[in-house]
């Protein structure tokens, strides 16, 4: 009898073990027993004070600063063209000469056309001296009575045309020295010399071709001037960074013809108008020509390095490397504009700055706090107006805290903070989608840096 009850209470006491048991597997699996607050992986990094400086990207083309379009005055065959592309030339050098026979020509028939008018001219002189010594012996004469009044008429209407047509000779004398000086011009015209020291950029003609004035149209480009030792970069700016930029300010230059050598530079002028692309259509752009003095020493004389460089001892490659730039018409270049700069500011990496929207946050605090199913109802026909404010998480005793924050200018890395953080505290960095989307005021944290660095080799 004892035996058996001993065997069901040993029944019991197996069976009640094993529910336990069970009831532990679950209650782990569930999370019932032994759970612990899960936490986030993530990247963090304190915030620091550093220097940044706010920056405008763009890229165009080098052009000399000072470059003369010359064009001839008048038409002709280039007879003689006594300079080639690359030349250095001084102001008042020759550059080249026109045929002049057809204007010579010219000037020979309007010094006749001068000549023969002069000699009508005194001609009408003499005829006049003559009517008007008639005209003053018939007043004279009509004045006694001597004489009918018809002939003191005639006498005084002789002189008055001979002094009309006096005058008319002058003024035809007049225009023929006209003529003849605008031929003149136009001979000296048929020598072509430079309006100004500098070197010849571009040659459009050779000699023997004919070259149409610019009198009365557009005439032939026949070559350019330019200052190659003063020249700049020509960039357009988009219509949203152009408001940062100022005159005055600096600037780097990366000349892709020198790709290991960086060259400074400022800009001097700014456009008032713009250039639109693609106007119109969903692609439309809007820029303004900026244009960047190059301060960098560069195109001095080959002769002047070469001396400067026995002077210095320099005679290997990487002295020839650091002489002066020679930079040319067209070359390509990429700048950065340092729009603004402050010095030893709270600054985070610009990754670390999210957006919250914090309409949803307080409907969410909101909701917990109603008492009815009416209220419950009238909130939910309620649609929140979106609040998007800047925040960061720090981390605090192993939780995020979210703070918003106010920004400043930024860099290529790092975002000045201007409130809600201070120097020391840790900030979270990454990764983007836990910044972004999954993390939330207050959850538990636990910093992984060297598993972001995994993960950033592993997708290289």
């Amino acid at each position: 009898m004892a035996s058996a009850k001993s065997k069901k209470l040993l029944f019991w006491l197996l069976g009640i073990i094993g529910l336990l048991a069970v009831v532990l597997v679950v209650g782990k699996q569930m999370g019932w027993v032994g759970a612990k607050e899960r936490q986030i992986g993530v990247e963090a990094t304190e915030a620091k004070l550093k220097t940044i400086t706010s920056k405008v990207e763009a890229s165009g083309k080098i052009r000399p600063e000072v470059e003369v379009i010359i064009s001839p005055d008048v038409s002709g065959e280039i007879i003689e063209l006594a300079v080639k592309e690359g030349d250095m030339v001084s102001k008042g050098d020759l550059l080249l000469r026109i045929k002049p026979d057809i204007y010579q020509a010219q000037i020979d028939q309007l010094k006749a056309n001068l000549l023969s008018t002069k000699a009508r001219l005194e001609q009408n002189r003499a005829s006049l001296i003559r009517s008007k010594a008639d005209f003053e012996q018939k007043k004279e004469l009509f004045d006694k009575g001597l004489v009918s009044e018809m002939e003191f008429i005639t006498a005084k209407s002789t002189y008055e045309a001979d002094k009309a047509i006096l005058k008319s000779t002058e003024y035809t004398v007049q225009n023929a020295e006209a003529q003849l000086s605008k031929a003149q011009k136009e001979l000296e015209q048929t020598i072509i010399k430079a309006p100004m020291a500098g070197t010849i950029s571009q040659l459009n003609v050779e000699q023997g071709e004919r070259v149409v004035g610019s009198i009365q149209m557009t005439g032939t480009e026949i070559l350019r001037v330019a200052r190659l030792e003063q020249m700049e970069v020509q960039v357009d700016v988009n219509e949203n960074d152009i408001v940062s930029v100022e005159v005055g300010d600096s600037t780097y230059i990366d000349v892709d013809s020198y790709p290991d050598r960086l060259f400074k530079g400022v800009v001097t002028e700014i456009a008032n108008s713009a250039s639109v692309s693609g106007a119109g259509t969903s692609e439309q752009i809007t820029n303004y020509e900026v244009k960047i003095r190059i301060s960098t020493p560069h195109n001095q004389d080959k002769r002047t390095g070469e001396a400067f460089m026995q002077l210095a001892g320099m005679s290997d490659q990487s002295d020839k490397a650091q002489q002066s730039p020679s930079f040319k018409p067209g070359m390509s270049a990429s700048v950065e504009i340092m729009t603004e700069t402050v010095e030893q500011v709270v600054s985070v990496p610009i990754q670390a700055v999210t957006v919250r929207d914090f309409s949803q946050i307080e409907s969410k605090s909101d909701s917990t706090d109603t008492t009815s199913a009416e209220e419950e109802e009238k909130n939910d026909n309620i649609i929140a107006k979106e609040d998007l404010r800047r925040v960061v998480f720090k981390i605090v005793d192993g939780k995020a805290v979210m703070e918003e924050v106010t920004t400043g200018i930024s860099d290529d890395s790092h975002l000045q903070i201007m409130n809600g953080v201070e120097t020391g505290d840790m900030i979270v960095t990454g990764s983007y989608r836990i910044l972004s989307r999954e993390l939330e005021d207050g959850d538990a944290v636990k910093i992984d840096n060297n598993k972001f660095k995994r993960l950033m080799n592993a997708d290289d």
